[in-house]
Formats: C-alpha cells, structure tokens, sequence
C-alpha cells in the first residue's frame, strides 16, 4: 500500500503487487480499489498491477470542496499514482468513469499509456442524452444525499445494467453492494456531479480519439446500452481500437465475467507485447457491404 499526494494535495490510497510490464487498473464510479480483485490476483503473476482508490472514495481522501472533482482531476490522479509508483509508461485498464480516465490519459499523455482497455465506457457520451444524462446525475447525487449512501447502494445496483450481476453471481452482487454501501455519501455525491455530469461528450473530442496510437481493446456487454452504441463508435473512430461484447452480459463486466475478462485482457497485453496489435488494415474497409467491388 501506498499514499499518493496529487498535484493538488489530495491523498489517494494505492496498491500494487506483482513484477513484470505494470498495469494500472481504474475503478468505476460503483467501484473503488476492491472491485479490480479478480484482475489483480490474475495478473499480478505475469505483471506488476497497480490500482487506487479515486479522491473521494475512503481510504482515499474525500475533499470537501466541489471544485476537487473533474474529469481533469482524474486524469492528473492517475498520473501522480504513476509516478508514485515510478511508472513511465503502463498498460492502463480502465472499467466506465475509469475507462472513460483512461482515454483521456491516452489523449493527453501517450507517453504514458503503452496500452488501453476501456470497459463499460459510455454513459452519456451520445450528444442527443447528454441532457438526459445530466438530469440523471442530479437525481443520483440527490439520492445519495437524502436517502443515504446505503439505500442508494441497493437501488443502484439492481438497475437495468446491474441486474445481470445480481442474477449471475449473487454473492458477488451483494459483496459488491456493501462496498457501494460503504462509500463516503459526500465523496460519491461530489464525483456524481462535478467528475461523471460536468465531462465532455466523448464524440466531441473525435479527433483527440483518432489520434490515439495506443493498443485499445474496447469491451461492452450486450445489456448494456448506455455504453453499446458508443463502443462501436470508438471501435470505429480510434484506428487501433478492437472491440468484443460480452453475451448477455451488464455493466460490471470484471466481476459479472471474471473469467472471460481475463481471458480478454491477456490475449491482448500479449499480442500488444509480441508488436502484433496494430492499426486497422486500411484494405478493411469500413464502408464497403459486401467486402467486393
């Protein structure tokens, strides 16, 4: 374990375990440092995995003030757990508000991420539901502040991209439950708000997207639709970007299929390290029907 000091003088709790290429892995807005558990013990036999707590998020520290939580902040928080760690570069695995750091890390910092996966990313990234979107986010933070971060807990994780979850694997459904419900209400309240309504829309920033050069394996359920169509649209948008959905599959992809995740995530960091994940061949074209002209 690890305190992190950020550039603005938050601490935030690390971890890291293992030897080899680092990873760093980056929690959802449900999650926190625990749910990437079945990552890190997979990993951490052939890497060294690395994975923190967001501000916000206890043991991290939960600043009071509104202006502490951004997509920016997330982005800066990953880099100083980085070179805490005195990582350069890593393979950075990223699941929804995690996923969505983790693409901006590649386009602000490529020099830092030697690869990507981004998982369950696209909450509110169309530009016709980022209005919607917002409206969700009051309510959600509203909850959290009126009902308490325990009853907020259960109805979060029984909505309609959770529930695959829940009917799966029960024990990893209500494991999952306690920690949501063991979340500072004020820290989950202020990152709903100013980190997860204030980002931009990620199809404004389509050109930062095709710039990326980096490895990207883009992962989506197929019951989740917040982030389905926009999966597809990154596939097609970043050149080096693969995708694979997940059967009947939610939103917590890496607790809801383990096993299938893992198995993703390691056929690609070994293609990426073998130099054998490159850019889309410019003969698969993207417009063509049949394939024959």
């Amino acid at each position: 374990m690890r305190t992190v000091k950020t550039a603005d003088g938050v601490t935030v709790h690390s971890e890291s375990v293992g030897n080899g290429d680092p990873i760093l892995f980056i929690h959802e807005f449900a999650g926190d440092h625990r749910t990437w558990e079945p990552q890190m013990r997979r990993f951490s036999r052939s890497h060294r995995c690395i994975t923190y707590a967001a501000r916000g998020y206890p043991p991290s520290q939960v600043p009071t003030d509104p202006a502490a939580y951004s997509q920016q902040h997330a982005v800066d928080d990953a880099l100083a757990v980085l070179d805490a760690h005195s990582v350069g570069a890593a393979h950075v695995v990223g699941i929804s508000m995690g996923g969505f750091a983790g693409l901006h890390l590649a386009m602000q910092h490529p020099g830092r991420v030697r690869s990507l996966v981004a998982a369950g990313t696209g909450y509110g990234a169309r530009p016709t539901e980022v209005d919607r979107f917002r409206g969700e986010c009051d309510a959600i933070a509203e909850v959290i502040e009126t009902a308490g971060i325990a009853a907020f807990a259960e109805q979060y994780m029984s909505g309609p991209s959770r529930v695959q979850l829940q009917n799966k694997d029960r024990r990893a459904w209500q494991e999952y439950t306690r920690w949501v419900s063991e979340h500072s209400a004020e820290g989950s309240a202020a990152t709903m708000r100013g980190v997860q309504r204030e980002r931009p829309s990620l199809y404004a920033l389509e050109a930062e997207l095709a710039a990326i050069a980096a490895p990207v394996l883009v992962l989506a359920g197929d019951e989740d639709d917040g982030c389905l169509e926009t999966s597809v649209w990154l596939k097609r948008v970043i050149p080096t970007a693969g995708l694979a959905v997940l059967p009947k599959s939610g939103h917590t992809l890496n607790i809801e299929e383990p096993d299938l995740v893992n198995t993703l995530i390691a056929d690609f960091l070994h293609r990426v390290e073998a130099g054998a994940w490159g850019p889309r061949d410019p003969r698969a074209d993207p417009g063509a029907i049949t394939g024959f002209s």
